[in-house]
């Protein structure tokens, strides 16, 4: 099959563009010089001049042809060259010796070696091999087998050409294969590390999130067996009623300790420790809420830095997953510069609205180079995951003075709250005052647009708990 191919053409080079058709204009000089050299095989081989100049202009059209289609251009090529040996034979019988090079010209040499270049350069080894063995077997053939008068065998010396053109046409092909796919498994490498990196983050968010969704089956459980000791003489059928809401929560928190024992691994690294791998928090420790932000950040100040806290607004209570996100997301901000930017000041801000919680983690430029970093690279994909699970928004900018500021809002239900006119609704118009409006001062890209309230249609997220079976 692949010797009645026709094969790919030869592509331009990609860089000049003003030598993008460089090989094929040396081809089409070259396959005009072999066609001018009519006056050679005449004289040589006794040849009428049309016949001279009809086997030239073959091997030359060959030699272009090779450009788009190599296989019928070498299948051409080589049948002139054997049909022009064939008719020399019979005028060589009374030549004295040593005779004309045969049955193989220079010109003719020149432009097949050309062809099965180009050949070896678009068709795979195998063809180009087997083309190279059709071509040494039929010279073997009219110069071993057919003969001729006083001659100079140019078999030998043709073989040889041929087989260094093939040669280097394979391996110039292979390398460039080589090459395609070694950016093409780079490619699926990155990808693959890109999606494992958000599998891995996804799955520590949901190992934190089954924390919190367990302790609410555990009250459920609780409030349904007190629940009919708060009434006088229940009736059966809601003891029956309460009764099974109890199993069922029991139930439900017995898979979500199997699947807690799934994610858990035997010996957890806190990944948002601020300390040395192994002294996070233990196995079954509670999951931390913004009560413990002093905490963190007096560690962070014991770390080296120099970190100022500032919270407005008035507390509201926040949803469990809000509170956990909250902190994570402090947390890791404050990890990020400790890494990142040593010796800089930091400025932790928390502004509570009727809406949700505004979250703003600012620092100065590093005053020393920061050595390189241990880190897993999941930092900025993890807090924009927790932002997005809770219909939330997050940006990461650099600041104009080398410094960096991480900002978030978090909805106070962990829902998007719709815009509108609705009653009830707060829309824009009504943001509270100093609400998060996406323009960070000292930053470089300031955006101009709302980050409480979205602009799409709100919907409750999929999968809350972040389950990423």
């Amino acid at each position: 099959m692949g010797l009645t191919s026709g094969g790919a053409p030869l592509p331009p080079l990609s860089r000049p563009r003003w030598l993008r058709r460089l090989p094929h204009v040396v081809i089409c000089l070259i396959a005009l010089g072999v066609g001018l050299r009519t006056d050679a095989m005449s004289a040589a081989y006794r040849l009428d001049v049309e016949f001279g100049l009809l086997a030239g202009t073959a091997q030359g059209v060959a030699l272009v042809l090779a450009l788009w289609r190599p296989v019928p251009a070498w299948w051409l090529s080589l049948s002139a060259a054997f049909v022009v040996a064939v008719a020399a034979r019979s005028n060589m019988a009374d030549m004295v010796a040593p005779g004309p090079n045969w049955p193989w010209l220079g010109p003719a040499i020149i432009a097949h070696a050309f062809i099965l270049l180009l050949l070896a350069l678009r068709m795979p080894a195998s063809v180009a091999l087997a083309v190279l063995t059709i071509t040494g077997l039929i010279t073997a053939f009219v110069q071993g087998v057919l003969g001729g008068g006083p001659y100079s065998g140019t078999g030998l010396l043709a073989v040889s050409v041929f087989a260094v053109a093939v040669l280097l046409g394979t391996a110039v092909r292979g390398n460039r294969e080589a090459r395609t796919q070694l950016v093409e498994q780079e490619s699926l490498t990155a990808e693959e590390r890109s999606r494992r990196t958000l599998l891995e983050e996804r799955n520590r968010i949901a190992r934190e999130l089954h924390d919190v969704v367990a302790h609410h089956m555990s009250v459920i459980s609780i409030q349904a067996q007190v629940a009919p000791h708060l009434v006088d003489n229940p009736s059966d059928e809601l003891r029956e009623n309460l009764d099974g809401i109890r199993q069922n929560a029991l139930e439900a928190l017995t898979e979500l300790r199997r699947v807690l024992g799934v994610l858990r691994s035997e010996n957890p690294d806190d990944p948002y420790g601020l300390g040395a791998p192994g002294t996070g928090a233990a196995p079954h420790a509670p999951q931390p809420t913004l009560d413990r932000l002093d905490v963190l950040v007096e560690n962070t100040r014991t770390a080296g830095l120099t970190v100022t806290t500032e919270i407005s607004g008035e507390r509201l209570p926040l949803a469990p997953g809000v509170e956990l996100s909250a902190y994570r997301i402090v947390q890791e901000a404050l990890s990020n510069v400790l890494r990142h930017a040593p010796g800089s000041v930091v400025r932790v801000e928390l502004t509570h609205f009727p809406r949700g919680l505004q979250i703003r983690v600012v620092n100065s430029a590093p005053r020393r180079p920061a050595p390189p970093s241990p880190g897993a690279g999941h930092g900025l994909l993890g807090m924009r995951e927790r932002a997005m699970m809770l219909g939330g928004t997050l940006m990461a900018v650099e600041t104009s003075c080398g410094g960096f500021t991480v900002a978030a809002f978090l909805p106070r239900s962990g829902v998007a709250v719709p815009t509108g006119s609705a009653p009830g609704d707060h829309a824009p118009e009504h943001r509270a005052p100093g609400a998060f409006d996406g323009n960070i001062p000292g930053t470089t890209n300031p955006v101009n647009r709302t980050y409480p309230t979205s602009p799409k249609t709100p919907k409750t997220p999929k999968n809350p708990t972040g389950d990423t079976s």
